[in-house]
């Protein structure tokens, strides 16, 4: 089976007159439906194939990993917690099936082939039997599994987890008040989508790995460095035998089962060899065979074992823990740079060849599937969400500008490989060339989301502010949705909290409860809303809700720092961090020396409660349009029989139209947020910092938040990140941005990401004039200093003709929230949140 998705941008443009009101990627679609060969097809006739093998599966679920992991942690128990894990990967690495791919130029993969996700029942064991039962038919990211593969599950993997995850033990350490806002059922199965945590959906949030370091000095490196530090231990020192010598054991331990698990596919690609009648396909596997027996335990030698290298190691750290979002690639056009521009001197690559080694490193990233099992977990990332960020651009540690030739190889590859991998990040700053500003935005105008923008301008300086040396601020790789990483420096691996402030706005109307939930106090009683006489007493009650979701979000953050240090251990992750190595420590653990640590609070639906605080002060308070009364009847009938109301509700100043009186109530929004993490995160002992990245949390979390003052509808998704609320932007893109600034509190520095999403027509950015007009709105981005931005190019009527009919848009891919995916594997909700996003069709 071959696919059929490679098109080229000529072969896409279709007549001049239709090229304005389609994007390229609407153009692709259109063809792939009429049935025409794809005119790239035969060039990317590698990746054609490969594309084939799996395009279309539903994922299947592989044990493997479990039932090793499973077996040996209990075999090895009572002994220190790092050492266990990294056994418990020897073992992996010892035991599991090594599949190889026909037509792959890469060895590895982690489970079976065709899309396959694997399991990690030292998250979610203690529920893990009921979660797999229902995997295969739930509505979202839906998973299939073997019945004998179901049974082992139930009979040995979960029984053996029941009472020792984390996920457990957290449920039981929630003070009663933080827990009524965290779970809706008494095992924690459940989200109250109030104050959600989620550090018991995955061991770490997003992280890059030190990529450069393996490539250069390889596995081996790791492990003499190791057994230097161990062989140097104090045989006196009760910390250096009870604390270092494990660790560094277990390094050991984890160097040697890379190595094992990379010769055993060395093995098996000479054997296949032996036996290939095909002489091109048998030259390709004594060659993978060869590299695959060197890397990635020794340096690489060129471009070609650089990136057999690099897979080998992202791969192994899956193995290793379920990383949220999934381990990052980090600067590939850094590290990989010195490898490429070599082989090109001498002959040995060329673009083509380099796109083709790409290209196989994509599938591959599209073959694994990162599932989540728990209901939470699931809800907030749809459509098989993945954040496996590429990141292109940027600066160099010495502040000179760091775009080469594989920045724009990269950008290239984005625009010809016809799936949503890999998840592509454009680093830009004030001094980005117009060449690479140029390439960006051709990328951006293909119209599948790819790359979304990081701001070098606001990054480099908090990160700076808060600790880090400018060298390392500088080389910063985007990890995950829109997080910043110094691969070194960062140590801070907890989850954080997702806060509901839809839900405190509907708290302060409500004397502390929520419709969705009855009668029960789950906030602070504030009094009746319709007795509220000036905006200053609505504001005080406001407040109050606020600042007791917050306080809830940190006593949960202190009993996730303190229980994970007892549940998760990363042995390979540390053994390529230098401050772990160094001082002996597992990244889990609580401190580091010398460590940086970036938490978060996300705040989620903020244009929500700016617009709606906005709508009550202007129509109530000020213009005396309504009444208290009146606003609070047509919110308990869902605005049902109170059109006018509602109609006059969303006249009222809104967010996102770089409009003083929105913006000033979302800068003081976001000024108490930052304060109150800025105050109390010395507490905790780490940067736990607002950001407004929500995934597609705002999705469940609008489905418990009854009718709100905007002229929301009951249960309708929330706002985004820090984009307007939908429909509200009225004034067009740059005023999206304005706003943003207008209400970032630049002189605090508790505060991270901001994610906007900004959605044009095609017609907007058509032509060079387009391209030009897209190149200086990022430049307005960038001296604005704001934190990301990422678009989508399309046309409204596609949105709705593919929601009503899947199958002739089977492959429409569409930005999401940090990440992109095909529409049609999203809900209905997902759907028609994006589709009442406004789209901009002018300047």
């Amino acid at each position: 089976m071959t696919s059929n998705l490679f098109l080229s941008p000529a072969a896409s443009s279709g007549s001049q007159a239709s090229w304005p009101d389609l994007s390229p990627q609407e153009l692709r679609l259109g063809i792939l439906n009429s049935g025409q060969i794809a005119p790239l097809a035969e060039k990317h006739s590698r990746a054609n194939l490969l594309i084939g093998l799996s395009q279309g599966l539903t994922p299947a679920i592989d044990i493997e990993r479990a039932l090793y992991f499973t077996r040996s942690m209990a075999e090895t128990e009572g002994q220190p917690l790092v050492l266990r894990w990294a056994k418990a990967l020897y073992k992996i690495a010892e035991n599991i099936s090594i599949y190889l791919t026909d037509h792959q130029l890469l060895l590895g993969r982690v489970g079976r082939p065709g899309r396959y996700g694997i399991l990690y029942p030292e998250l979610d064991g203690d529920f893990l039997g009921l979660a797999v039962s229902a995997l295969p038919n739930r509505p979202n990211s839906p998973a299939i599994i073997e019945p004998k593969d179901a049974e082992a599950v139930i009979q040995e993997i979960s029984p053996y987890w029941k009472g020792r995850t984390y996920h457990e033990a957290l449920n039981l350490a929630l003070p009663p008040e933080v827990r009524a806002l965290t779970y809706d059922d008494a095992d924690g199965l459940t989200s109250r989508f109030i104050v959600n945590e989620t550090s018991s959906f995955r061991s770490s949030i997003q992280w890059v790995h030190d990529y450069e370091r393996i490539l250069k000095y390889g596995f081996k490196d790791v492990a003499r460095r190791a057994q230097e530090k161990l062989d140097r231990l104090d045989f006196y020192s009760p910390l250096d035998q009870t604390q270092r010598k494990p660790f560094y054991e277990a390094v050991l331990i984890v160097c040697e089962a890379v190595a094992l698990w990379a010769r055993r596919y060395s093995e098996a690609a000479r054997q296949k060899a032996a036996g290939e009648s095909d002489q091109i396909r048998r030259q390709e596997l004594v060659v993978l065979a060869d590299m695959a027996s060197r890397v990635p335990w020794e340096p690489a030698r060129n471009f070609y074992e650089a990136v057999q290298s690099q897979w080998f190691t992202q791969l192994f750290s899956r193995l290793e823990q379920k990383t949220g979002t999934i381990i990052s690639n980090g600067r590939m056009d850094q590290y990989l740079w010195p490898f490429y521009e070599s082989d090109l001197k001498i002959g040995a690559i060329d673009e083509d060849k380099a796109l083709e080694l790409f290209e196989c490193l994509w599938v591959g990233l599209y073959e694994f599937v990162d599932l989540y099992i728990s209901p939470a977990g699931g809800a907030f990332n749809e459509g098989y969400a993945h954040w496996e960020a590429v990141t292109v651009g940027g600066q160099k540690s010495d502040g000179s500008d760091a775009t080469n030739a594989l920045s724009h190889l990269l950008l290239r590859s984005k625009r010809e490989f016809p799936l949503h991998y890999p998840d592509l990040a454009a680093r830009v700053h004030s001094r980005s060339p117009r060449a690479f500003l140029w390439d960006v935005a051709e990328t951006i105008k293909d119209g599948s989301g790819f790359p979304k923008l990081i701001n070098d301008e606001e990054v480099v300086p908090l990160l700076v502010k808060k600790g880090a040396d400018f060298s390392e601020a500088l080389d910063y790789a985007v990890s995950g949705c829109t997080e910043a990483r110094m691969p070194n420096r960062d140590t801070y691996t907890s989850g954080g909290a997702y806060v509901n402030f839809a839900a405190a706005l509907e708290m302060a109307l409500r004397e502390g409860r929520m419709l969705k939930y009855g009668t029960q106090l789950l906030g602070v009683p504030t009094g009746p809303a319709d007795k509220f006489k000036s905006f200053d007493e609505l504001w005080e009650a406001y407040l109050s809700q606020h600042l007791y979701l917050m306080r809830a979000a940190f006593i949960q953050q202190y009993h996730v720092n303190r229980l994970r240090a007892e549940h998760f251990a990363q042995p390979m992750g540390s053994a390529v961090h230098e401050l772990c190595l160094e001082h002996g420590v597992d990244l889990h653990q609580e401190y580091i020396p010398e460590g940086l640590d970036f938490g978060y609070i996300e705040f989620i639906g903020y244009a929500t409660v700016v617009d709606s605080l906005a709508a009550i002060k202007k129509t109530v308070f000020e213009d005396h349009t309504l009444t208290m009364t009146e606003v609070v009847a047509a919110l308990n009938d869902d605005f049902k029989g109170h059109e006018v109301t509602r109609a006059i509700l969303k006249k009222a100043p809104r967010y996102g139209n770089s409009d003083p009186y929105a913006d000033s109530l979302a800068k003081k929004l976001d000024r108490i947020s930052v304060e109150y993490c800025q105050k109390y995160s010395v507490e905790l002992g780490i940067n736990n910092d607002i950001r407004y990245v929500p995934f597609t949390s705002h999705v469940p979390f609008g489905k418990v938040v009854s009718a709100t003052p905007n002229g929301r509808t009951a249960w309708f998704p929330l706002s985004d990140g820090s984009s307007p609320s939908h429909g509200a932007d009225l004034s067009g893109p740059t005023a999206i941005l304005l706003s943003n600034f207008n209400s970032k509190n630049i002189d605090l520095s508790a505060r991270a990401s901001r994610m906007v999403n900004i959605k044009f027509s095609p017609s907007c950015v058509a032509g060079d004039e387009g391209t030009e007009r897209l190149v200086e709105f990022i430049r307005s981005f960038v001296d604005l200093k704001l934190w990301h931005v990422q678009f989508n190019v399309i046309n409204q009527d596609t949105l709705i003709a593919a929601q009503k009919d899947p199958a002739s848009f089977r492959h429409l891919i569409v930005r999401i929230a940090g990440y992109s995916a095909y529409f049609t594997d999203l809900s209905l909700d997902l759907q028609n949140d994006l589709i009442a996003r406004s789209n901009h069709g002018a300047w």
